[in-house]
């Protein structure tokens, strides 16, 4: 079966990754690819997708730029710190320039043309901040129906990577975060930081989609202020391709277990701004305090919680190396 899919993404060396693996699979329709400000400016994020694109020998997938800057607050700041100055180590100028150009109407307008265009539901995978998902939901009610899932990779169970409690994609805009996962309009799927960092790949595995051939090649090649990042935050060599575990959700539905929870984000200007509040209670718990969260039955969200590690390695090893 085709996975009919739009990507929404701010490339992003583990971006990079996940665009690939799409780009890539055979029993993906990869419709088209928006862009949001995120790990470096939405300018840069654009460029590099329409690169990646173009490494992938995918020129006939539409790329539309969209947000800036988050839907209400300025963004603090960005994440060079793990994915070099223009997202992908410094080394983005290696990869092959793009021929097709950038949509002209926006990232809001390509998401809702495609959708209009679908003759069957679209799987939209968000792997940045949520602002250009949350701008299609607010302003395209009448497309919900065309949309099968929306699989986002953001968030964190027990602690974050930014802050204390925040991971990256949800804190740099919890409103729109906020907006899509509990709006209940769409069914969602929240592929979260703590089951990424689980299925880290090491340095043997990045060896091997190496060797694999040139697009393996060029995708490592993307990696060494990522690696240098990890390093500190694993405490050893390898790396965590948070956005391609997400994209495996998508082509291969249950790779990953999940659990239906209700989820809230945290908007408040405090030490947990951008946290999402996973209620991992039992349901007969849950109703028994009703009325003392927020949360309700209708922001169930679909959190993913433990994969086959192994399995899913091989299996994002298999479709990169597929050419």
């Amino acid at each position: 079966m085709t996975t009919k899919l739009i990507i929404d993404t701010d490339p992003g060396v583990d971006d990079a990754f996940a665009i690939a693996l799409a780009a890539l699979s055979d029993d993906v329709d990869l419709l088209g690819v928006t862009t949001v400000f995120g790990n470096v400016g939405v300018e840069t994020t654009t460029r590099n997708a329409r690169r990646l694109l173009a490494l992938c020998k995918r020129g006939d997938v539409p790329v539309a730029q969209g947000a800036a800057r988050p839907l209400v607050h300025e963004h603090p700041h960005r994440a060079r710190y793990a994915h070099g100055a223009d997202g992908l180590s410094g080394r983005s100028a290696a990869l092959p320039e793009a021929e097709r150009p950038v949509e002209a109407g926006g990232a809001v307008w390509l998401l809702s043309r495609l959708l209009e265009q679908s003759d069957e539901p679209v799987t939209i995978a968000p792997i940045g901040p949520l602002t250009n998902i949350a701008s299609l939901l607010s302003v395209r009610p009448d497309l919900h129906h065309k949309i099968a899932r929306v699989v986002i990779m953001g968030g964190a169970l027990l602690h974050g990577n930014t802050t204390a409690a925040a991971e990256f994609n949800i804190w740099s805009d919890p409103e729109a975060a906020h907006r899509v996962l509990t709006g209940g309009e769409v069914p969602c799927v929240l592929v979260p930081m703590d089951l990424t960092y689980r299925c880290a790949v090491d340095l043997e595995w990045l060896d091997a989609l190496t060797a694999s051939g040139p697009v393996g090649a060029a995708l490592t090649a993307l990696t060494p202020d990522y690696l240098a990042h990890y390093r500190k935050a694993l405490g050893w060599d390898g790396m965590v391709i948070h956005d391609a575990v997400a994209v495996a959700e998508v082509i291969r539905p249950g790779i990953l277990r999940t659990v239906a929870v209700p989820v809230a984000v945290e908007t408040s200007f405090g030490p947990s701004r951008g946290a999402t509040v996973v209620d991992q209670r039992r349901p007969e718990l849950r109703a028994d305090t009703d009325g003392a969260t927020t949360t309700t039955a209708s922001t169930t969200v679909h959190t993913a919680v433990d994969t086959d590690l192994d399995a899913l390695r091989a299996f994002l090893l298999e479709r990169l190396t597929m050419r």
